[in-house]
Formats: structure tokens, C-alpha cells, sequence
């Protein structure tokens, strides 16, 4: 505890935080998310319009390929990268939007950007060459990117673009995956791809009247630019003389505000509960730096980085930015050498107060005005929401024409056609932004849009009604062939691209085993799948405490967690070095143990 100049007083600062805590919890608690927040398609069905589509398809598809795979966006293009690499030939991306790209081709709003070094986090910089221009890239560059990867491996001339997907079945007479959309598109395919990201499926907030508002309404992977003027480096020249509210205050919505702010003749921010706001320190990418990078340094940036964010010994922190930063200040939160996590105890409890002191301290060195800043100041525990990294968020609220208004965790009351109503009071607007995230941490069909219909005619939904059931979260009994990608019962790393990467490695090496057995299918056997569920719930992240004592957020279920949600959240607790050794070791052990394979 040497790190604290006087424990007895830090001590008598927690014990005096808790009840802040506790009641800046109550205040937000609700019945689950479905009663915060609704599907998009609910209320706003020409959501599912894509805006940005330039050449509407008209050919159906009637096909048979190799493998389909269901997502266009990082993992999808992972993983479509390395079966091209095992030598599959017809290989067929599948999405709702006209092109690659998942999250960064649907989120074009102002101000959009990685928040993770985008040194590691696009993925396959060296197969193609390239080294972003800034440390966090902004929409276009990683779109761009993400294009060039498709191109780089021919990914475009199978794909099945603006199709949203109606039928999944695996088909026993012929061992093949029949897939079916919405623009009459009806192909076979050998292998079965799921990528479902967590960040696909637009949500609004739960409140009555969104569909009476008479002005423009749009969420903001909808952003209309034909409204606002201006594209993704902001200058929206159409708002000067309009009234814009927004809603929402997390990731999105700090990047898209300072634009909002110095745009709109008028802004107000309705804040159900505030980020923790640390610092970005933006740079541009050194020249010298990047041209000294040797061979296999992608691989060895991303490592590094997760060691030191899960308490690894390493001799440089290479990344050295917020992230690492906020886990080497919270060892608590670190995997002990037994592979639990333990948030709870008195050590990481400080560690927490302190960091979290200094990230209110911050609003209070920035914010003119005590009231905004005391408002501004996020009251619960690091990492019961995600953290934020922005240098001109808080400031923007020093703008005579910006208002926070603080709903006090109540959320809004209602949507009329005017305006937006809080405890009475009328906000009138001319435009309202909805930055209210997407459907994450819910059913498997609910985050897709889709089901899928395995072996006997089990549908996915119901095996996974009570949570994910899997074997390494890559592999689910009942459906061969199938592949599933994300987050169903594996490591959580903060850069996702990790674990895209290590999941389509290992995804390869099973593809190339039964080609090279000539075997028709390979599925999970029942008893492994048990195995594995065993061992996750042995395994949890972090603790039950732990989680009801934090704010609601889509990490606890909106503060209603269940036993369902609990498996359908769960990560593997020992930490994503020690999970991805489990696969490596599964690899080199090399006799596909727990998955059955048949010619039939």
C-alpha cells in the first residue's frame, strides 16, 4: 500500500464515498435493459435503410461456396483472411450494409474514432503494409483499411452485400449450411461463420412519444449529413441556427458533442449518468518510428499491450496510454495467479478511489461552472462502465450555447412533438440525436436479427436461451460446421482485434484438419460443451459483489442481473493470455479433442 502517501485517510475517504455510491446506484437501477432501452426497428422501422448505400442490388444469389460468413466487420474479415490463407477458395462475406467494415462502416458521425492505438488495433497492418497516420485513427482511415483488406484478399467478388439474413438451416441430406435473405438470396455453403459483434443492432432509449417528435430524429450510426452539413470531420454547417438535443453520454456520445457544441446555435446533452473521462494525448504517427518497425511487430504491440493491461511483467509499455495506465493503477482488478479476479478487496477498492478521485478532479480543473462539473463527475467504480478517452469533451461544456441537463438518473420523461420533457420541464428542439448504444449483453437473436436452425431442427435461441453453451465459445453441439466469433464464452481483451485474430487462428487450423481428413462435418461433442461450461462458471469474471454495487450499464444488465444474463455476459476469468494458451495447447495437443468428426 506503499503507493498511498496516508492509508488511515484514504481509508475514512472511502467509507464517506460509499453511500454516494450506493444512492447514485439506487437512483439508476431499473428492471433490465428492456425497460431503459428498445430495439431501433421497434419504433423506427426505415432505420434498417442503409443511408450510405450507392447501387442497390438486384440479382439474387444461387449459389454454392465454400464458407459463409455471417458479418462484414473486423472479425468477419479476420477470419475470411485466414481460411484464404488455408486455401479455401469461395468465401462469402455476408451483411445487411453495402461493404465491409461492421461498426466503422455504419458509424459515420462526427468525430468517430478508435479508442484503443490503432497500431493494434486494425487488424493485419503488416499483411498489407501499412502504419496509420495518427496513434488513434479516425472513421474514414479505418474504413479505408478495412477495405483494403478485402480487396488484399479478394474477399469482394463472392460477397453478399444489403441482405438481411432470414434463414440459417443446416441441411442433413447434404451436410451444408443453406442461407437465405431478404433479397431472395438462397445458397449452400460447407462452413458456417458467425460474427455477430457486440455492436450491430441500434437501441433507443425506453421512452414515451420518440415517435411523435416533429423534428429530425436519428441515431448516430443513422447520421444525417444531409441535415447537419458537414461529414465525419465535423464542421456542421446546417445546425447554426438549430436547437439539437442528444441523448446519451458514453463513447459515442463524447466524440460526436464537441462537434454538436461548436456547431449547433444551441445544445443540450441529457445525461443519465456521466463517463469517467480520462485523457486521449492524440499524435500524429512518427515517420522515423514507423519506418524503423521490423517484422512481426503488429503481433508483438498487441501482446505487450495485453500483458501489461491484464498485470503482465513486461520491460516497456509500448502503447503507454490510458488504458494501460488505468489497469496498472488498479491491480485488483488483475487475474491472481489462481485465475480469479478480486475487485472486492481493500487494496483494489483504494486503488479505485484513487483513480477515480483524479478523474473527477480532472472535471473540476476543466469545468468553469461547480454545478456542471459536480454533475459531470462519475460516482461508481472503474470499469462498471466502460471508460472514455477524449481531450475536448468537458470543455465543450464551458460554451455559452451548450447545456448538460442532468436527468439525475431518472432518464427522460417523455418525447413530444416539440421537444424533449425532464421533471416537467420542456427542452424544444429542432433536432434530437440518439446516442443510446447498441443491443449488447441480450439474447443471441435479439443483438442479430437472425436465428439459426441446427441439427434436428434445434434453433440457436433456444439452446442459448439461458445463456451461451459452447466449447471455447467457438464451437456449439448440434450445429457442424458452424463457427462462432465475439464474445460467447471467451476472453475479453480490451483490443478487440486480439481476439479476432486469435480466434480466427484457431478457426484456420480446425478448417485446414478436416480438409486435410477429407471429413464432411466437425461438431462440439455434448460432454466437452459441458466441460467448457463448467469451467466458465468456475471461471467468472469479477464478482456478483461487485456487480451490483455498480451503476446499471450493459455490464450488469442494467442492474437486474440473472442467471441467464450472468452466462450470456460471462467471460473467462483467468484473463485472455492464459484462454488463448487453453487453445494453443488444445492445437499442439493436435487430436481435436471435444470435437466429433463424421463423413456422414
Amino acid at each position: 500500500m506503499e503507493a498511498f502517501e496516508n492509508e488511515e485517510e484514504l481509508l475514512a475517504r472511502w467509507e464517506s464515498m460509499r453511500p454516494r455510491y450506493r444512492s447514485e446506484r439506487d437512483k439508476r437501477t431499473r428492471k433490465g435493459p428492456k425497460a431503459v432501452y428498445l430495439a431501433y426497428d421497434d419504433v423506427f422501422p426505415d432505420y434498417n435503410v442503409d443511408p450510405f448505400v450507392s447501387t442497390p442490388r438486384t440479382q439474387p444469389l444461387e449459389d454454392d461456396v465454400d464458407v459463409a460468413i455471417l458479418g462484414a466487420g473486423i472479425s468477419g474479415l479476420s477470419v475470411a483472411a485466414r481460411l484464404r490463407k488455408a486455401g479455401l477458395k469461395r468465401i462469402r462475406l455476408i451483411d445487411i450494409a453495402s461493404d465491409v467494415g461492421g461498426v466503422w462502416y455504419w458509424n459515420r458521425y462526427p468525430g468517430a474514432q478508435c479508442d484503443v492505438e490503432s497500431y493494434i488495433y486494425l487488424p493485419l497492418l503488416e499483411e498489407l503494409g501499412y502504419v496509420p497516420t495518427e496513434k488513434y485513427a479516425y472513421q474514414p482511415e479505418i474504413l479505408a483499411h478495412l477495405q483494403a483488406v478485402a480487396k488484399h484478399f479478394d474477399l469482394y467478388d463472392d460477397a453478399c452485400f444489403q441482405a438481411a439474413l432470414t434463414a440459417v438451416t443446416w441441411c442433413e441430406e447434404d451436410s451444408r449450411w443453406l442461407i437465405e435473405t431478404d433479397k431472395k438470396d438462397r445458397f449452400r455453403s460447407r462452413f458456417l461463420i458467425v460474427t455477430k459483434g457486440p455492436l450491430n443492432r441500434p437501441r433507443l432509449p425506453a421512452v414515451p412519444g420518440l415517435e411523435s417528435f416533429a423534428g429530425r430524429a436519428f441515431h448516430t450510426s443513422r447520421w444525417d449529413y444531409d441535415y447537419t452539413g458537414g461529414d465525419a470531420n465535423g464542421t456542421l454547417s446546417k445546425l447554426a441556427d438549430k436547437r439539437v438535443g442528444i441523448i446519451g453520454t458514453g463513447a459515442t456520445a463524447i466524440q460526436a458533442v464537441p462537434h454538436l457544441g461548436a456547431s449547433a446555435k444551441s445544445l443540450y446533452v441529457f445525461q443519465r449518468t456521466p463517463s469517467a473521462i480520462f485523457e486521449r494525448n492524440n499524435r500524429l504517427t512518427d515517420p522515423e518510428w514507423a519506418a524503423s518497425l521490423r517484422p512481426g511487430w503488429q503481433r508483438h504491440r498487441m501482446w505487450n499491450f495485453n500483458s501489461v493491461v491484464e498485470g503482465g511483467s513486461v520491460q516497456e509499455d509500448l502503447v503507454s496510454d490510458g488504458w494501460t495506465n488505468a489497469f496498472t493503477d488498479l491491480p485488483g482488478y488483475l487475474p491472481r495467479p489462481d485465475g480469479e479476479v478480486d475487485a472486492t478487496s481493500k487494496f483494489a477498492e483504494l486503488a479505485d478511489l484513487v483513480k477515480m478521485e483524479r478523474v473527477r478532479a480532472r472535471v473540476d480543473s476543466i469545468i468553469d461552472n461547480p454545478e456542471v462539473a459536480d454533475a459531470l463527475k462519475p460516482y461508481y467504480r472503474a470499469f462498471c462502465k466502460r471508460p472514455c478517452f477524449h481531450d475536448e469533451y468537458l470543455d465543450t461544456f464551458n460554451r455559452p450555447n451548450v447545456h448538460l441537463v442532468d436527468t439525475m438518473g431518472q432518464g427522460i420523461s417523455e418525447v413530444v412533438p416539440s421537444g424533449v420533457i425532464v421533471d416537467g420541464q420542456l427542452f424544444e428542439l429542432d433536432c434530437l440525436v440518439y446516442s443510446t448504444g447498441f443491443e449488447a449483453g441480450t439474447s443471441f437473436t435479439d443483438q442479430s436479427g437472425y436465428d439459426i436452425v441446427g441439427r434436428a431442427g434445434i434453433r440457436l435461441s433456444d439452446k442459448w436461451a439461458d445463456g451461451f453453451r459452447t466449447l471455447h465459445g467457438l464451437f456449439s453441439h448440434g450445429f457442424p460446421n458452424c463457427f462462432f466469433t465475439g464474445l460467447t464464452q471467451t476472453a475479453i481483451a480490451v483490443n478487440y482485434n486480439l481476439l479476432a485474430q486469435e480466434q480466427s487462428d484457431h478457426i484456420g487450423y480446425v478448417v485446414e484438419q478436416v480438409l486435410a481428413s477429407n471429413e464432411k462435418t466437425i461438431e462440439a461433442t455434448q460432454e466437452a460443451e459441458n466441460d467448457w461450461c463448467d469451467t466458465m462458471d468456475a471461471k467468472q469474471s469479477w464478482s456478483r459483489q461487485f456487480w451490483d454495487e455498480c451503476t446499471p450499464s450493459r455490464f450488469n444488465n442494467e442492474g437486474a442481473l440473472d442467471a441467464a444474463h450472468t452466462r450470456m455476459a460471462s467471460v473467462y476469468g483467468g484473463g485472455a493470455e492464459e484462454f488463448f494458451a487453453i487453445l494453443e495447447e488444445w492445437r499442439d495437443e493436435g487430436s481435436m479433442r471435444g470435437l466429433l468428426s463424421s463423413n456422414r
